[in-house]
């Protein structure tokens, strides 16, 4: 582009060049390029945990929004002319929900993390397995971690009962409590040891119907789920009145745990709304 086809603008003491569309000729804008790069990452991440989590659930394309909104405030910042017709009390106010959002989620990511690395006493009276997606090919990537987990636990404590809790969604061939029940079975456990809850739905009713299979006053419960899920999980439990309860944490798979981490932030927020927590 010429200079003699530009405007030239008095910003200090130095002249900076307009383009017709109002962008400064050669401004850096590493906040707009900072965005664009953070939106290239997401978008990538939003088809990569899609294609791993097979759209069982619709959740990763929150990532995909993001891009989208990174891409767009990055389109912005790169053009003034279009920054100048936005108000500015609606550019500080944009500005002010985005840093209380991420202050917010920070705060949140804390809590979660305080109980990423949850490990239980030994001599419980009960296990409780909390549920996840059960497929026709066996138990998802999370659930098989929560067993495997729970099996370590009651294969050292052979005392120890366990209630496997979940009921059958709509993509499920069986309930989770069912799937659950011959997974710990085939791996061992003795089936007299095991107490299904399969009605529920979410990690309240978990807690909730499996409550009434023991005395939540007296008997010490360690419940199994991943560490992304422990933090809301024992919130939960003590909610419902479990006054000897512990967490066990069983891990996860590296790639999903920034949409696993986001997606418990919400549901910590969702669940504080219902007054679960």
């Amino acid at each position: 582009m010429k200079r003699n086809h530009l405007i030239p603008r008095e910003k200090s003491k130095k002249v900076i060049y307009l383009d017709p569309r109002g962008r400064g000729v050669g401004e850096k804008h590493y906040g707009a390029r900072a965005l664009y790069v953070l939106a290239v990452l997401c978008a990538l991440y939003c088809v990569g945990i899609g294609l791993f989590v097979g759209f069982g659930s619709y959740f990763f394309l929150i990532w995909g929004a993001i891009a989208a909104f990174c891409a767009a405030w990055g389109w912005i910042l790169t053009h003034k002319s279009v920054q100048e017709r936005i108000p500015r009390w609606i550019r500080m106010t944009f500005c002010g929900l985005v840093a209380a959002g991420i202050l917010l989620l920070l705060i949140l990511e804390g809590m979660i993390f305080g109980q990423f690395g949850a490990k239980a006493e030994a001599g419980a009276d009960y296990v409780i397995i909390l549920g996840a997606q059960w497929k026709t090919t066996g138990p998802s990537y999370v659930l098989q971690k929560r067993l495997d987990k729970a099996i370590e636990y009651l294969n050292a404590n052979p005392e120890t009962k366990v209630i496997v809790s979940g009921g059958q969604g709509y993509n499920e061939p069986v309930s989770e409590a069912e799937g659950m029940k011959g997974y710990l079975a085939d791996a061992g456990i003795d089936p007299e040891r095991i107490l299904a809850e399969d009605a529920s739905t979410n990690t309240t009713q978990n807690l909730i119907y499996s409550g009434e299979l023991l005395n939540k006053s007296e008997d010490s419960v360690v419940v199994v789920t991943n560490n992304f899920h422990m933090f809301r999980a024992l919130a939960i439990a003590k909610k419902q009145g479990y006054l000897h309860v512990e967490g066990l944490s069983a891990g996860t798979f590296p790639l999903t745990v920034p949409n696993n981490l986001l997606r418990e932030a919400f549901g910590i927020v969702k669940d504080f709304m219902a007054n679960n927590l």
